[in-house]
């Protein structure tokens, strides 16, 4: 079997010395072992070199290397992926998916890997302006278990929520038949609710059982979001469109036609500041575009029916 050795002094897989070599991403880390699994360097079912290996090989924190393997966990080219132990080449085929970063992805396999990878962060800071609270919940479950697990430590954690407001007529969801419009709007709101309260409950638990800062405040938007954005750490921007489509949702035991986007299955486009001009721009005008809602037309949201 071919052994993936690294001399954490000297010399890389190919033998170029790591001080050669300018601080590379998260994404060109990917991106390299992306090209050993494909062309067999790595093979199926091969473990891979240990996280502070790596980090050492290619010159960067091991926090890159983590948001790099989360990223070929998402693509199954790896699996195993955790800070506790290395990860191992996937068994399966591994064809499908090319390109520096592969095809988007659904929110719900797109964001998990980068929102644990913000939380290696000392003082982690995420925005979110979204419909309902779910895929922000869904993905900070993982980062919460490694806190708990002792292998994550941030010192601070903020987090800014926009959410519709309930005084406003949602542009979606919106039920094919008008004269269903109360039952739905009590559903959305529910949920609405019910998802920020898990995610603030969660979050703020961490003061009590790690003494970690945290602050997590929630603001009412007067419109319907058509997409999704995330922002983490200043330093990347996701986002996503909400697609309309009609479909049949069970509310208070019955079926109800509406017309409504899956946020969960969205599909994730990440944007990465310093990744060149247009990332960049993209994410400092995110950030403003979120300040300026954030400061100037959203008001108090309270979490309740």
């Amino acid at each position: 079997m071919y052994r993936f050795a690294v001399d954490p002094e000297h010399a890389s897989v190919n033998g170029r010395k790591r001080s050669q070599r300018p601080q590379r991403s998260h994404r060109e880390v990917a991106d390299e072992l992306r090209h050993r699994i494909r062309t067999g360097m790595l093979r199926p079912g091969q473990r891979m070199p240990t996280q502070a290996e790596l980090a050492d090989e290619f010159g960067v924190e091991r926090g890159a290397v983590r948001q790099a393997l989360g990223i070929l966990q998402v693509e199954h080219l790896l699996t195993n992926v955790s800070k506790g132990r290395p990860a191992t080449v996937a068994a399966g085929p591994v064809g499908a998916l090319t390109g520096p970063a592969a095809r988007p992805l659904p929110t719900t396999a797109a964001l998990a890997p980068r929102i644990e990878a913000a939380f290696d962060a000392s003082h982690v800071a995420i925005d979110a302006l979204c419909l309902t609270a779910i895929s922000l919940t869904l993905a900070i479950g993982e980062p919460l278990r490694q806190i708990h697990a002792g292998r994550l430590k941030p010192a601070k954690v903020d987090v800014r929520v926009l959410l519709p407001s309930r005084d406003i007529d949602l542009a979606f969801p919106v039920p094919v038949d008008a004269s269903d419009a109360g039952r739905l709007r009590r559903g959305w709101l529910a949920q609405r609710n019910a998802q920020g309260q898990v995610l603030k409950h969660n979050l703020l638990a961490l003061r009590a059982t790690h003494g970690i800062d945290v602050h997590v405040t929630f603001r009412a938007l007067p419109f319907t979001p058509p997409v999704k954005l995330y922002l983490l750490n200043d330093g990347e921007a996701l986002f996503a469109y909400y697609t309309l489509r009609r479909r049949e949702q069970e509310i208070d035991q019955e079926p109800l036609e509406l017309y409504d986007a899956e946020g969960t299955r969205s599909i994730l486009f990440a944007f990465e500041q310093g990744a060149g001009a247009r990332d960049t721009a993209f994410v400092e005008q995110s950030h403003v575009w979120f300040d300026a809602l954030w400061e100037t037309i959203s008001s108090e949201l309270l979490l309740t029916n």
